[in-house]
């Protein structure tokens, strides 16, 4: 077990930050440390905290107590250092999957017209979606949906990505794909993740690190470096006895964080 060691160039700093919700405690005490390009999953019990952290992260929850800085910066509503990726596609019905991969771009203002379709074009090839640009939501199935949603956050090419259970929903086979696709983009573009699961393989299987929050009050109990090499295959990493034992590690400390 490892804690992630602080540094004064990290993409994300947490330092003591409690969140109250009325007379609940929410979040306790955390603080971490995530450098540049890293990939931290956070993994704990429903109702521990792990989307307040992301919701500290993105400023759509104010900080109360404690230190919270992106990029060095204090967390801020709006950053466009910043995308979130949630569990729901949030595809826009009426737009096709070309328009709702460029739909973040649109908002934000990035890139004049044609680049803007052009990058987009590049992310849905890259997911596996060339053939359905003008396809509208409805004719998409689920990983399909899921997919164009992975296209449109890569496009705003954030430094930072948020991603709340994005595969969370889907079938085994459809996430095991995505989750290979999502490496590959994370590895093509660097970015720093912080990704939400309760699915303790996957946090294996894509992660630097592991967080590990206990029951509410959500603390964060352990901080686990996986020690397994890159590149990976999520499907063969199955098969390793070294991801075996790491996933035996995380549960264990899980466990004993949902009595404590």
């Amino acid at each position: 077990m490892t804690t992630g060691a602080a540094t004064a160039d990290a993409a994300i700093h947490l330092r003591d930050v409690s969140v109250h919700f009325g007379d609940i405690t929410g979040l306790k005490e955390a603080s971490f440390d995530i450098a540049p390009g890293e990939f931290v999953s956070v993994v704990g019990p429903s109702g521990c905290g792990k989307t307040t952290l992301l919701n500290l992260l993105t400023g759509l929850l104010p900080v109360q107590t404690g230190t919270v800085k992106v990029l060095g910066k204090p967390a801020r509503e709006g950053n466009s250092d910043v995308a979130y990726m949630l569990a729901r596609d949030c595809l826009l019905p009426w737009r096709t999957t070309l328009g709702n991969a460029m739909y973040g771009m649109e908002a934000r203002g990035l890139l004049p017209g044609k680049e803007r379709e052009k990058k987009a074009h590049h992310l849905l090839e890259r997911v596996g979606l060339h053939g359905f640009a003008d396809q509208y939501p409805k004719a998409l199935s689920h990983g399909m949906r899921q997919r164009n949603a992975l296209a449109r956050t890569f496009c705003l090419d954030s430094p930072v990505l948020l991603m709340d259970e994005p595969f969370g929903a889907l079938d085994a086979q459809t996430k095991l794909q995505l989750e290979d696709l999502l490496l590959d983009l994370w590895r093509e573009h660097q970015k720093t993740v912080v990704f939400i699961t309760h699915d303790l393989g996957e946090a294996v299987a894509l992660s630097d690190r592991v967080m590990v929050m206990s029951a509410r009050p959500g603390r964060i109990v352990a901080d686990i470096k996986i020690d397994l090499p890159r590149p990976r295959s999520v499907r063969d990493l199955q098969k390793s006895h070294e991801f075996h034992e790491i996933y035996t590690e995380v549960w264990e400390v899980l466990e004993a964080g949902m009595k404590s």
